[in-house]
């Protein structure tokens, strides 16, 4: 695959940069699910900090291809980030700058492709990593605001904002839920159509709508109903449920419901 190719090539360049720790992948390659469509996940380990410093960041992405645009990840929170479109071949590439210190704080297990001296390993070997999991406290204490919020856009008419609502609950909400139910990573609503059950991904479909209130409102009672489903089949009775608080926001949707409009 041209991802491998442009992985190698790099970890070549990498490792004549005496700056340099160590290279490694990650993302799809881990799981090899590598295809045309994938991009490619680089850690570059330094020895000072470069994350965060963009003129760095970008030095050091310009010496791995034909590197078209880049521009940092401060909209995922992440200004360590590098995201990168390189062309010959046309690939994206992100580029995560953190130094040895950071690679004990990860995700997931990168596979190192070059490790200057041995300590990257031995980080590795000497730590864990944690995937981020949904906390349904924090879930439950703002879905049904949400809900309202998504009411008051519908009501008023917004409906692109409607649509662009319901996106948010699949990604934040209902994506990561059903990969947990189906014994996945919680990788917002990427892959759901070939790693959940057909049953959840059809209830999943239900939360799409057409541009116009019926279907909105359909919609988002469907997202009602499969985050109570969820929410009986997940959460644990340590999670303090906001009753008080569903049941007048769902009278709400009734009343929003009926109006003439």
């Amino acid at each position: 695959m041209f991802q491998q190719a442009f992985a190698a090539h790099a970890a070549i360049i990498a490792e004549d940069d005496p700056s340099i720790l160590g290279l490694a992948v990650a993302g799809s390659w881990l799981t090899q699910e590598l295809d045309e469509f994938s991009d490619l996940d680089l850690l570059l380990i330094s020895n000072t900090k470069v994350g965060g410093n963009k003129e760095q960041m970008m030095a050091y992405a310009n010496k791995f291809g034909n590197l078209l645009n880049a521009f940092t990840g401060e909209h995922v929170g992440e200004p360590r980030l590098l995201i990168c479109l390189y062309n010959n071949p046309l690939l994206h590439v992100d580029i995560k700058f953190i130094t040895a210190d950071e690679l004990k704080t990860r995700i997931e297990n990168p596979v190192l492709l070059f490790d200057r001296d041995g300590s990257l390993q031995q980080i590795i070997d000497s730590s864990s990593y944690q995937f981020p999991h949904p906390d349904h406290q924090w879930i439950e204490d703002r879905f049904w605001t949400w809900v309202h919020y998504a009411l008051l856009k519908i009501g008023r008419g917004e409906y692109m904002e409607a649509h662009d609502f319901l996106a948010f609950l699949r990604m934040v909400v209902f994506g990561p839920l059903l990969h947990i139910k189906n014994n996945n990573l919680p990788r917002g609503v990427r892959k759901v159509e070939t790693t959940i059950a057909l049953e959840d991904f059809q209830q999943l479909q239900q939360t799409l709508a057409t541009n116009n209130r019926a279907s909105l409102l359909s919609a988002l009672e469907n997202a009602v109903q499969l985050y109570r489903s969820l929410r009986n089949e997940l959460f644990t009775v340590d999670t303090t449920l906001q009753h008080q608080t569903e049941e007048v926001v769902m009278q709400y949707f009734e009343e929003v419901r009926n109006k003439t409009v």
